[in-house]
């Protein structure tokens, strides 16, 4: 397998690796583009978020700054929503449904790293996806751990650090996350 194949795989990898570099990089540039544009160049920052986002369905929005690794491991459905200085490693894939609405310096983080010193400093690293569902609604400073799957109607709180599953309707918040009530 090719380091790209294993990040995707999420399996440890090399970060290193000259493919993974160029496809940073282009992102990179990308961004650099968006993070650059003025609210009058709608047509052109969705043109932008076009070519950096895996998939996008129907009518979204993404208010710059913005910071990912890749890009097209992002998949998000019509209505989604992101704030400002959002960033989203996404190493493997991060999947939102319909009508997600992010706040400000949400992070969503699918990379991790070795807890053995000598394996991380080897440079390996993994990932785990993310699948966020619909009408989800992540308050501001929020973080998103790898691996994590959030229900339907979900509400996470402003500075909640979610490092496990959320089921469905439910409103969570804290460091960890923990469960508050459930939504209507």
């Amino acid at each position: 397998m090719t380091e790209k194949e294993k990040m995707l795989a999420g399996e440890w990898y090399q970060s290193r690796d000259e493919e993974l570099i160029v496809e940073r990089s282009r992102a990179r540039q990308l961004m650099n583009s968006l993070n650059q544009t003025k609210d009058t160049e709608e047509h052109y920052r969705k043109q932008l978020i076009d070519d950096l986002f895996g998939t996008i369905e129907g009518e979204i929005g993404l208010e710059p700054p913005f910071y990912c690794d890749y890009g097209y491991n992002i998949h998000v459905g019509d209505g989604f929503f992101a704030n400002y200085n959002c960033a989203f490693l996404d190493v493997c894939e991060i999947r939102f449904g319909r009508r997600v609405l992010v706040g400000p310096n949400v992070q969503i983080y699918t990379a991790t790293h070795p807890m053995n010193r000598e394996m991380r400093a080897s440079g390996l690293e993994a990932g785990r996806p993310i699948s966020i569902g619909d009408d989800v609604w992540i308050g501001g400073s929020a973080v998103i751990n790898p691996g994590v799957t959030i229900g339907d109607n979900v509400v996470v709180g402003a500075g909640a650090v979610v490092t496990k599953d959320i089921p469905s309707n439910v409103f969570v918040g804290g460091n960890p996350a923990k469960f508050i009530r459930h939504m209507d």
